[in-house]
């Protein structure tokens, strides 16, 4: 058996062979593991009503927001059921749309995605990222916007990426990896360093492609240019890791007198790590960035590329009392759209670019801003609104207009969802710590609070993701059909509340998600909405990773448990693909200091060893997929190996521990439809089954 000594603490590792993907052991292990669940996820008694139902009421068209590039204007649309959206072109906002990109057509099952898609500044050519079955890798092409002829320009090696082109539509901005040993098709586990940037002149090829800043003493930096609004500068932002803090250089493209041939004269306007700038627009060399430098709830600052010293610099709208400074957009040449989060609800208004003065609120029930398209050349802009029962009403508003005001260009309805079946509200409850926590509830109107109703509990609570009311129709048939209550817990670690609330879930305050998480199903239980043996919990990636920990400190609270794609091996997690800029969130077990915290908390190395006496685990449904190259399967199979060991040779375990592995699938971006709703049914399916539910017409 495998021992790994961490600061002199040894630390068995008994399933590390899982870590081959490509050993027969492996394989054997997950195709035995499948045999098991397959079948058990497909006898589930709802399985059949609810798989039809969802596939029914998927089937809604679905748009993104229009924007517009040169005269025309290009938006995203399904059908209902296709695997991929299918990009649109139109002249005129009420002029006919025909497809101008249509991604269903590269693969039979729709495992082919677009992943990135950035039209030149005046339409004149397309530039297209694709990956294949949910890998994080890209392999980026070209074609000419006004014919649709597909350019030979291939660029591969590309992964977390930008794609920027500069105005002259002459080349692209665009990240790559050094080639490496072995495969790179997303179902490796090698570790993604030194990340370069490059400028790709069309109708030249990869290999002539112009290195313009690489960091070499760096290897885990990830650099990304923005071509300013006025196309004169390249702006770079770096980053280290997943905090929300990043250096700022940047280039006067107009100085260079032959072009772009080499590295960059990038100028460092910021060279540490201290807080975050993002572009926002440039009036002329005067800059505004959105910032949290002395703010954690984040505020718009104006630096002069000519008094580029930060005593210089000024305050052009404030950090607010409460309320987060989300996205900020410019428009109509001298106006900024500005998100707020208030209370984990958005709120949309226009400000004055030149004072950061208010003009003007624009209308939005209680919901999140999906998406928002505008151009500081345009007078107009689209945005667009969603909430738990609202799948997407989209606004259009032209601020050239006498008296503008936004009207609803799109509103989708879901046949067969009433939205006045439905009830949400927004509670905060207490965590360990005294601080209150908001959580969304969404019900059945009339509920019984008898203390019988199931719940679905999810939460996510780190890297600053908020996570804001958002549409899902297997949410709503799980409280339609199944009678449930569905619980979204804003717990911190996330960015709901800004930076503070973001770094008190971190690095050594990591139980402080698990606390919080725990609290919400507790304060459930409480407030008779339910009890411990009717609580589903459920997460994703980082929400895996709290769904499996809290099992394992309180596996009373809970009657069944679904964590996807979770990070589980906190002690190695930094040594597989992108892992190593996690530890921003996390810490590293090379530290010895930090190895306490991970240790303590790790979800593989807390499942009770076998023989077993505690309280039988909660049923758990574990997923991941072969193609995850984000939070590699080795940390679910892992994990799941030591729970079936554990806990599941206790004789008190009834509730069954499973593993289901996808194929030709990743860790979640980009999934076709298909496997989407098919995914989702088995989900509620295992919920169902090991709480007992019935289903109700």
């Amino acid at each position: 058996m495998r021992v790994d000594d961490y600061h002199g603490f040894k630390i068995c590792d008994p399933y590390a062979w899982l870590e081959d993907p490509d050993s027969e052991e492996t394989k054997a292990f997950v195709e035995e593991q499948n045999k098991l669940t397959m079948p058990y996820l497909e006898q589930c008694a709802v399985q059949p009503q609810f798989h039809q139902r969802l596939t029914e009421l998927y089937d809604y068209p679905k748009y993104s927001c229009p924007y517009k590039r040169g005269d025309r204007y290009f938006y995203f649309h399904n059908q209902g059921l296709q695997n991929q959206d299918v990009l649109y072109v139109q002249d005129s906002l009420n002029g006919p749309a025909t497809v101008f990109f249509d991604p269903n057509t590269l693969s039979d099952d729709g495992t082919v995605a677009l992943k990135l898609g950035r039209l030149s500044e005046e339409c004149e050519y397309f530039a297209y990222g694709l990956s294949t079955s949910g890998s994080d890798w890209v392999t980026v092409h070209f074609l000419k916007a006004d014919d649709l002829t597909s350019l030979p320009d291939l660029l591969e090696r590309v992964k977390f990426s930008c794609l920027s082109w500069t105005h002259d539509a002459k080349g692209v901005f665009y990240n790559c990896y050094p080639r490496q040993d072995g495969k790179a098709d997303g179902t490796e586990t090698t570790s993604n360093m030194n990340q370069k940037l490059y400028y790709h002149v069309i109708g030249t090829s990869q290999s002539e492609d112009i290195l313009v800043a690489e960091f070499p003493d760096h290897p885990k930096w990830h650099s990304a240019v923005t071509v300013s609004d006025d196309g004169r500068y390249a702006v770079l932002s770096i980053t280290e890791g997943c905090e929300p803090v990043n250096q700022l250089w940047y280039c006067d493209l107009q100085q260079l007198t032959d072009g772009i041939t080499g590295l960059l004269p990038w100028v460092k306007l910021v060279d540490n790590f201290e807080a975050q700038y993002s572009y926002i627009t440039n009036e002329g060399s005067v800059f505004t960035f959105r910032s949290n430098l002395d703010a954690p709830r984040y505020r718009l600052i104006n630096v002069d590329l000519q008094k580029p010293d930060s005593q210089y610099w000024t305050t052009l709208i404030p950090q607010h009392d409460k309320d987060v400074l989300g996205f900020v957009s410019c428009v109509n040449q001298h106006h900024l759209l500005v998100n707020y989060v208030h209370d984990v609800k958005d709120i949309l208004q226009v400000y004055e670019l030149s004072t950061g003065k208010l003009v003007r609120d624009l209308p939005l029930d209680v919901g999140t801003v999906a998406g928002v398209s505008c151009k500081k050349k345009h007078s107009d802009f689209f945005y667009k609104f969603t909430s738990f029962t609202t799948p997407g009403i989209i606004y259009y508003c032209d601020l050239s207009e006498a008296s503008p005001e936004p009207t609803v260009f799109r509103q989708v309805e879901v046949k067969g969802i009433n939205q006045d079946d439905y009830h949400t509200s927004q509670v905060f409850y207490p965590s360990k710590d005294g601080t209150k926590i908001p959580m969304f509830l969404v019900h059945a109107k009339g509920l019984k609070m008898d203390g019988t109703n199931p719940v679905f509990l999810y939460g996510y609570g780190g890297f600053e993701n908020s996570i804001q009311p958002y549409y899902n129709v297997a949410y709503l048939l799980f409280v339609r059909h199944l009678g449930g209550i569905l619980a979204v817990a804003n717990i911190r670690g996330g960015g709901e509340y800004g930076l503070t609330w973001h770094k008190a879930g971190t690095l050594g305050n990591k139980q402080t998600c698990f606390d919080d998480f725990q609290c919400a199903a507790e304060y459930l239980i409480q407030e008779k909405y339910t009890t411990a043996s009717r609580i589903a919990i459920n997460g994703a990636s980082n929400g895996g990773l709290l769904v499996a920990a809290c099992v394992n400190q309180r596996p009373d609270l809970f009657g069944c448990a679904v964590a996807e794609v979770g990070v589980m091996d906190m002690l190695k997690f930094h040594k597989f693909t992108i892992g190593h800029a996690w530890t921003t969130d996390y810490g590293c077990a090379d530290d010895p200091k930090q190895f306490q915290w991970l240790k303590k908390y790790s979800p593989l190395h807390n499942v009770p060893p076998a023989p077993y006496t505690g309280p039988p685990y909660p049923a758990v449904l574990l997923l991941t997929a072969d193609h995850d190259d984000r939070v590699v399967p080795l940390h679910t199979l892992k994990y799941c190996a030591s729970l079936q060991r554990g806990p599941g040779g206790s004789p008190a375990q009834r509730q069954p521990l499973m593993v289901r592995v996808d194929t030709r699938s990743g860790h979640g971006a980009g999934k076709p439809t298909a496997k989407a709703i098919l995914e989702d049914a088995h989900i509620f399916s295992f919920v169902a089954e090991t709480l007992g539910l019935g289903w109700k017409e």
